[in-house]
């Protein structure tokens, strides 16, 4: 009788002991279902397309005779291919500038492609575009300008807005699943005044399509970075209090930065055009692959999502310049970052586990996915990742990720490296924010040790991947408006390396 107690006894301590710690509890505020795939997206693709592809403008007067428009080789299963061949996860299309002109037959004006001679009247090029990114697994978004320069019931508040949301219903509801509607405060001066009923807008769309992200200056679900040049932040926070923003007039820097009290989850987007104009324009050229390259670390790297304008030429293609950049631009991505050097780690070890348990180990950080994460134990004043390898390795990059299920935490960390010369760490990198992802670049470093630490945290700091990795053709902080991947390769030769021979 007192074996078989004693037995029992020991079976149940042992379940007890045996019993897995419970994830921690996020920290608010948390993105939704909708922001988390949006951010998972990475890059979308901007499609400015219009009467302005034919007028050589950028801003349409709203008085272009529709007859211009006329795509004589319009593929948008074209535009969609280039889209998905190069990495972007889904295309938006400006389906009424702010001439007015619409890309689909709008039942409330005549200022449309059914008055064009494109498919004599009987064109659609938003249901052409959503069929074929429907087959191809792309998702669609889709701007519809709040300023109409065309529309006569500009500036007679219930009329127009009556006249807008008209608009919206159709495209929300004629077209599949949407998964962005981006919307703006840009109107030019001098304009009729025009109040917009944005609450009741936001309302709408949710309602009619509530998968879908909504985009301005002030969210509610993803908001502009601030510039039209496709860079954030260097620190920069999905926290966000919308009520300190008003789109047409929030305050860049907030944008930029966001906001470490923020309430509200409202991630950034970095817009910004592969062409100096939004719309073709026979006489320009896209920007080189090394410039998409360092957008690329400036927003994405930053924890935004990037959205590249690809603008259609006249004939209703995406030009083969822009293909080939980005084809280049994919081409530097995949050298970088298909080759994760912490992977080959003999040892990841960390300042310690929550619960002590595997499920929480820092053995996570190296496995792609923000599913997986090391968590350190509670109530912890360090909180260090540590690298080991059987050999030096040489990099130059660093990717840090955070499970943002769990809320933004990480204020700010370094990178130290050991240097067995005179057997001391020392610091190779400091950055702030990390968000879903943070790309920090530095002159090249080659070591058998290295050590993450996170300086400051919200909350207990989560993190989901480390990476590290070469880059071979960009420097830190160097200007590539005119530089050449040539030019950047000379550049990196002539930086002095630091080598920690362990």
């Amino acid at each position: 009788m007192y074996l078989i107690f004693f037995f029992l006894l020991s079976v149940i301590r042992t379940s007890h002991s045996a019993l897995t710690k419970p994830d921690p509890l996020p920290i608010l505020p948390i993105p939704s279902f909708q922001q988390l795939q949006w951010q998972l997206g990475s890059m979308a693709m901007f499609l400015h397309f219009g009467p302005n592809t034919f007028t050589d403008s950028e801003w349409g007067s709203g008085k272009t005779d529709p007859s211009v428009f006329n795509p004589t080789r319009f593929n948008a299963t074209q535009w969609v291919r280039v889209a998905k061949d190069s990495g972007f996860s889904r295309v938006i299309l400006t389906a009424k500038h702010h001439d007015g002109f619409c890309l689909w037959p709008s039942d409330f004006t005549d200022y449309s492609v059914r008055s064009s001679p494109w498919r004599h009247g009987h064109g659609d090029v938003l249901a052409e575009l959503a069929g074929a990114a429907s087959d191809a697994g792309v998702g669609l978004g889709l701007y519809l300008s709040p300023w109409d320069r065309h529309e006569k019931s500009y500036g007679k508040t219930l009329e127009y807005n009556e006249y807008y949301l008209s608009q919206m219903t159709e495209l929300l509801t004629r077209y599949g699943e949407i998964k962005e509607v981006w919307l703006d405060g840009a109107k030019g001066e001098g304009e009729k005044d025009m109040q917009y009923f944005f609450e009741t807008w936001f309302s709408l769309i949710h309602q009619l399509q509530p998968k879908a992200d909504i985009f301005s200056d002030a969210g509610p679900d993803v908001r502009w970075v601030g510039d039209e040049a496709g860079v954030a932040g260097s620190t920069c926070w999905s926290l966000f209090n919308r009520s300190n923003a008003k789109i047409g007039a929030t305050d860049p820097l907030y944008s930029k930065e966001g906001d470490f009290h923020g309430q509200d989850w409202v991630p950034a987007e970095c817009d910004v055009s592969i062409r100096p104009g939004w719309f073709w324009h026979e006489t320009e050229s896209p920007k080189p692959a090394i410039q998409l390259l360092d957008i690329y670390y400036n927003s994405v790297g930053r924890n935004c999502l990037l959205l590249l304008n690809v603008p259609p030429n006249s004939s209703g293609l995406i030009s083969e310049q822009d293909i080939k950049v980005l084809q280049e631009f994919q081409e530097l991505r995949n050298s970088i970052f298909s080759n994760n050097l912490a992977r080959k780690a003999s040892l990841v070890n960390a300042s310690s586990t929550r619960g002590d348990n595997s499920r929480f180990g820092s053995g996570n950080v190296i496995e792609e996915g923000i599913d997986k994460y090391w968590a350190p134990e509670e109530k912890q004043t360090e909180w260090e990742l540590y690298l080991e390898f059987r050999d030096s390795v040489s990099f130059n990059v660093l990717e840090v990720q955070e499970p943002i299920q769990m809320g933004q935490r990480i204020v700010s960390f370094h990178l130290e490296a050991l240097n067995n010369g005179i057997h001391r760490w020392e610091r190779v990198v400091n950055g702030t924010t990390v968000g879903f992802k943070r790309l920090l670049r530095f002159p090249r470093v080659q070591s058998r040790f290295l050590k993450l630490v996170v300086d400051k945290a919200r909350a207990d700091p989560l993190i989901s991947y480390l990476g590290i990795y070469m880059d071979n053709v960009s420097v830190p902080s160097l200007n590539t408006g005119n530089a050449t991947s040539q030019d950047h390769i000379e550049i990196i030769q002539k930086n002095n390396s630091r080598v920690f021979t362990a």
